[in-house]
């Protein structure tokens, strides 16, 4: 159902201890929908990985294009790149790429959704008033979505 991963000699597989570190330390990446009159639509978007649910996690307003697009169409994507490395010497970035496939799952209980938001604040803030006041301030008008793995590839891309 999913390709192999391509690979050339500028770019190469990945640990899995690298594609985890990937999805436990990046901050944002680029989600892709299938939007209005099956465009694809794509955003950047903070996210939260659980590794104990093996999904990757975003809030999002009540309504809007996305939030439109994955309820007529659960198949999403998420694309996540480090900041990369230069080997001494050399202008070209290394980046590991990490793609994941999946099917979009919302959230529907309330303090678990809450939870996740605080998860995802954690990866910008360790503030728990600001948090606190946040969720008491817009919780309500908050969706929270998961994409559920269903497979996944990481790269180190050489841009050479």
């Amino acid at each position: 159902m999913f390709r192999e991963m391509s690979i050339n000699f500028d770019n190469k597989p990945v640990s899995k201890a690298e594609l985890m570190e990937v999805l436990e330390k990046q901050p944002r990446g680029i989600l892709a929908v299938l939007g209005d009159d099956d465009y694809p639509y794509c955003m950047p978007l903070d996210f939260w990985y659980s590794k104990e649910e093996n999904r990757i996690y975003f809030h999002s307003g009540l309504k809007g294009h996305k939030v439109d697009a994955i309820k007529k169409h659960d198949k999403i994507c998420f694309c996540i790149c480090n900041e990369g490395y230069r080997e001494d010497g050399d202008w070209a970035l290394n980046i590991i790429s990490v793609i994941a496939f999946g099917k979009a799952v919302i959230v529907e209980d309330y303090e678990k959704a809450m939870d996740i938001v605080r998860q995802l604040s954690y990866k910008f803030t360790g503030d728990d008033d600001y948090i606190e006041g946040e969720i008491e301030d817009i919780g309500r008008e908050t969706l929270v979505f998961g994409l559920e793995i269903e497979h996944i590839t990481a790269k180190l891309v050489n841009e050479s």
